[in-house]
């Protein structure tokens, strides 16, 4: 009789431990996803919060040639950031804990803006720091066909 109780014990001990577990994995994945989506909207806020440095970033985006020393390097900074959040998110989504169509969301920002010729000198100059198999997700991206809204990036017709 004991031996019947302490196999039922173990079973619901183990039962318990599982969803245990559950809960845990499910607290993870919410805790990354709202990570990701913080580390990009404190980007886009505070990008879009200074107007200097919006401006920086914009010429920077649409400039053929490189800016002048300090911007230009200001400009890579800034880019490299949001980057770096891309990469995380990418590695999240790689190993299960961020849901793919969340990655595919937020990096479509890469495509609406793959044209533009401050990010494809930004991706000559800085790809080799970023992690290979993220590289080749963008390079990837890069190679799309797409022809999304670039309204924002379109430089005011001057009078």
């Amino acid at each position: 009789m004991a031996e019947i109780v302490g196999a039922v014990a173990v079973v619901v001990s183990l039962a318990y431990v599982g969803i245990q577990v559950n809960d845990g994995v499910g607290a993870s994945r919410s805790a990354s996803v709202n990570d990701a989506n913080v580390a990009l909207q404190n980007w886009y806020l505070e990008l879009g919060s200074d107007e200097q440095t919006s401006n920086l970033f914009y010429r920077g985006m649409m400039s053929e040639d490189a800016l002048p020393n300090q911007e230009e390097f200001q400009f890579m900074m800034i880019f490299h950031g949001v980057f770096l959040a891309f990469q995380n998110s990418y590695w999240l989504s790689v190993e299960g804990t961020l849901d793919r169509e969340l990655l595919d969301s937020l990096t479509a920002a890469i495509l609406g803006v793959k044209d533009t010729p401050g990010l494809r000198r930004y991706w000559r100059q800085r790809r080799s720091y970023l992690n290979e198999s993220f590289a080749l997700y963008v390079d990837e991206l890069l190679e799309r066909d797409t022809n999304p809204s670039m309204e924002i990036y379109r430089l005011p017709e001057r009078n």
